[in-house]
């Protein structure tokens, strides 16, 4: 049966559903009519939230067996494609090879197969296939699988992800309420733009009834730009604290992350040394321009609500 036969039923392929992003697109394309169908491994179904087990539907399978996404993916209407990785463990089979360039490889030929014409797909801001680090690379030559897909494609490319509940805030917050200094590698100028995971998830949402965004790539950032010191600062004060600092030397700091990656609760990586050094900013005006909205500054967010 073909793709305009299950028009009607608005059932949306969302791969990548219980990260934090993807709870949030579930949620947001559930208040637009949508019916979101998470394919999730079993091992995670107990993850998904109770409101979006209720408005959605959960497929079991594995995102990079290409048999279970094509049978997760026909009569839906589009694909939503968002899982990814931050770092590899190798050892469990958890590399950017498999859950980004393979993983998509299958949602395209998914997509294709059942003749479903929309692909919505989540980067990131630095991708470039051939780009300095692994997670880049990868994250570029899944692009590339997209582009080249024939289908009718958004691609985002986010900034560093803020929100209720994020991992990133809150482990900074973590740190400054509790350490009597906080680690910073090299000089802590290397800026950043953070984005609302709310307004994230609107985009990915609302691409769906946008054709105009189709054949897009939009990259993601906050409205404000902070250096890493500056976001310290700005997160401390909102914890009514002051970020007494230790700037690590990179002359010290990149062999010691080499010699201590391998170990899984070292957290810090090489790669995710070099992405954080290299910057993650962006132009972020097209963007909300094209989707029209005013994004919420992390500025704001944080006088509202403190860090968990």
């Amino acid at each position: 049966m073909g793709y305009s036969a299950f028009m009607n039923y608005r059932e949306v392929l969302v791969t990548g559903g219980t990260g934090y992003v993807g709870t949030h697109v579930c949620r947001a394309l559930i208040a637009r009519g949508f019916l979101p169908r998470l394919l999730v491994r079993p091992e995670s179904e107990s993850r998904i939230p109770e409101d979006i087990r209720k408005g959605g539907r959960i497929t079991l399978g594995d995102v990079t067996n290409r048999e279970s996404v094509e049978n997760a993916a026909q009569g839906t209407t589009a694909v939503v494609h968002l899982v990814g990785i931050i770092r590899e463990f190798p050892t469990r089979g958890i590399t950017f090879e498999r859950l980004h360039v393979t993983a998509t490889r299958n949602a395209v030929d998914a997509a294709r197969l059942w003749g479903i014409p929309r692909f919505i797909h989540m980067s990131a801001l630095g991708a470039r296939a051939g780009g300095p680090t692994g997670y880049f690379d990868s994250k570029g030559r899944a692009e590339d699988l997209v582009r080249r897909s024939g289908l009718r494609w958004t691609i985002f490319r986010p900034s560093v992800i803020f929100g209720p509940g994020d991992a990133f805030l809150n482990e900074l917050a973590g740190i400054l309420r509790m350490a009597p200094l906080m680690p910073v590698p090299g000089d802590g100028k290397y800026r950043l733009q953070p984005v609302f995971v709310g307004d994230v998830a609107k985009g990915f949402a609302d691409a769906l009834l946008r054709p105009d965004t189709e054949t897009r790539t939009f990259e993601v950032g906050g409205p404000e730009r902070f250096s890493f010191d500056g976001l310290l600062d700005r997160i401390a004060a909102s914890l009514g604290r002051h970020a007494r600092k230790f700037h690590i030397p990179l002359s010290i700091l990149r062999p010691a992350v080499r010699s201590l990656e391998r170990l899984e609760r070292f957290p810090l990586t090489t790669d995710q040394l070099r992405m954080l050094l290299q910057e993650n900013v962006c132009d972020h005006e097209p963007f909300y321009s094209a989707f029209g909205f005013t994004p919420l500054p992390l500025s704001v967010y944080l006088s509202a609500r403190k860090p968990e």
